[in-house]
């Protein structure tokens, strides 16, 4: 009797959401061309969706058959590990919710793809792996707390998307390989890097595989893959996200981001995910209200600000092994933040800067809190079908299974078995982790804004630029600087992929102080506004999925 009642629901589902459509494709779509999936905002495709124009159903459909075209034929850009078996239901529900009672956010009905260390409850029909088979068809608790948001506000988890695996704290693995997902590739250059950890959820964003996406970062893996995929990244304050339902590696580090082809996408999805939650106590010690970041989006917000440039070792390219183009296009940067009215502090440089370059503090802090968080995430799952319950057991776990877990080129495990080999919180942890905050956050970020009055750094985002704010656990909005020119010289960076190549985008990033997202945000504003770097360049023709909303409206 149930599963009968459920397919006549379901059916009626379909003939209210055919006569939706019906309804307003009529008015809408004669007046408004269709939103074009490559580079479509939350905001357009909201209106569309309010309009009656499309629907969420179409827009899975859509994003669907986008994947479809590139992910594993085509290019191959193994950017997305598995799509949502329940996405269409859910789509069809909050199209009839919409039409009764309006939509619930800004993200009602609106597609999102989570990467793959962002727990979503298994009887929805997709894993949570962190790209390792040793956790395939595991069962979660919970969905993750930003995932508990993302529903809240109506938002569909179109898929999961790949990472570099364990969030690239294996060992010496190329950025965006994971053993379920594959070799993650940019969609700006064939075979180029996409850097990680959430390669798939940038490299997604880039070529409008997904509206909006959501990584990760514990040092770098928003912004890096930022840097190099064209999109804006938003590494939040280590706790203004909730980090609960999300695969560890170290709670002093780990916060949970967008990943969009805009700033104000990125602030339209930070507004929802960010927030207290009880399952994560980091999360409690955040300044109330949360901030809604689109009231924070201004072309004129730079005008009277002072920025300053950290020189001292961040633009040494010898030091960073940064392409001197990188500094080239940074250079423009800041005489584009002059224009915008901003004065530039030139340099102001973080007293604890080589001292950052030289650390191995974050080294010692990482490798305990792994060791300790990921034991604990084994034993927090209802069920783990590899028997896999340990770290111990994940590294006896990928020497038995090299075809799944370690082919030729991706076999190290040297971050995992320096982590087992860590004893607990000694006294050279505490130490170290003190340390870390002294030179990042007390002689670094915020000396420097300090004693320069600064309202914000800003760096090209390759290179060491993350680490500061890693280790303090403050805040970097990334956008679009530039692309690398025609004539760079190709490097190798790992066994299929290459790093820099022609064509491949570079980042600018902002940093600030704990909790200064608002101001962070509405300086990348100002400059994307400014630029259209993003627009300035597509991705190659073979990556660039031709799938449209026209393609599937009325199938």
């Amino acid at each position: 009797m149930g599963a009968k009642l459920l397919t006549l629901f379901w059916a009626w589902l379909a003939l209210t959401q055919s006569l939706y459509v019906s309804r307003g494709m009529v008015s809408a779509s004669i007046t408004t061309p269709l939103p074009d999936l490559y580079e479509a905002s939350v905001i357009e495709l909201q209106a569309g969706l309010t309009s009656g124009q499309f629907t969420s159903v179409d827009l899975i459909k859509a994003y669907f058959a986008r994947i479809e075209e590139v992910n594993l034929q085509g290019p191959v850009l193994r950017a997305v590990i598995e799509t949502n078996p329940s996405a269409l239901q859910e789509a069809a529900v909050l199209d009839y919710e919409r039409l009764t009672y309006g939509p619930r956010s800004a993200l009602h009905g609106i597609p999102v793809l989570v990467k793959d260390n962002i727990a979503t409850v298994a009887f929805e029909g997709m894993n949570t792996t962190a790209g390792s088979y040793s956790l395939l068809k595991s069962v979660v608790p919970s969905d993750a707390g930003v995932v508990k948001r993302l529903r809240k506000a109506g938002a569909i988890i179109l898929g999961k998307a790949n990472l570099s695996e364990w969030a690239h704290f294996r060992g010496n693995i190329a950025s965006g390989w994971s053993g379920r997902g594959g070799q993650c590739t940019n969609a700006y250059y064939p075979n180029a890097d996409p850097c990680g950890s959430s390669a798939g959820s940038a490299v997604s964003a880039s070529i409008g595989l997904a509206a909006v996406t959501l990584g990760t970062e514990t040092d770098g893996s928003i912004t890096c893959p930022a840097n190099q995929n064209n999109v804006v990244g938003i590494k939040p304050t280590v706790g203004l996200t909730s980090r609960a339902g999300v695969i560890p590696i170290s709670e002093h580090q780990d916060t949970v981001g967008p990943l969009t082809r805009s700033v104000t996408d990125a602030a339209i999805l930070l507004s929802i995910v960010a927030g207290p939650d009880p399952n994560d106590n980091f999360t409690l010690a955040q300044p109330m209200p949360v901030p809604d970041y689109t009231m924070a989006l201004s072309n004129t917000s730079l005008v009277g600000k002072r920025i300053g440039v950290p020189r001292s070792v961040f633009l040494n390219d010898s030091l960073t092994g940064n392409d001197p183009y990188v500094n080239e296009v940074f250079e423009q940067a800041l005489e584009t933040l002059k224009t915008l009215g901003a004065t530039i502090v030139d340099p102001a440089d973080l007293p604890s800067a080589y001292e950052i370059y030289e650390s191995n503090n974050e080294t010692v802090v990482l490798d305990v809190d792994f060791k300790v968080q990921l034991n604990a995430w084994f034993d927090s799952l209802i069920a783990n079908p590899s028997g896999v319950a340990s770290l111990e057991d994940l590294i006896v776990f990928d020497n038995n299974n090299p075809t799944l877990e370690e082919p030729a080129g991706y076999t190290d495990q040297s971050e995992l078995i320096e982590s087992q080999a860590t004893t607990g919180f000694n006294a050279s942890y505490y130490q170290s982790l003190a340390f870390d905050k002294e030179l990042g956050a007390t002689y670094g970020i915020d000396a420097a804004l300090e004693t320069y009055s600064l309202d914000a750094l800003v760096l090209p985002a390759p290179g060491y630029t993350t680490v500061p704010a890693a280790i303090a656990g403050y805040p970097i909005v990334t956008v679009p600087l530039g692309f690398y020119p025609e004539n760079v010289t190709i490097g190798s960076a790992g066994p299929e992929t290459l790093y820099p190549a022609p064509g491949v985008p570079i980042g600018l990033s902002f940093l600030g102080t704990a909790w200064s997202e608002y101001s962070l945000v509405s300086f990348a504003y100002a400059y994307e506004q400014k630029t259209q770097t993003r627009l300035q360049r597509t991705a190659y023709a073979a990556a660039i999925p031709t799938t449209q909303l026209a393609d599937v409206i009325g199938t």
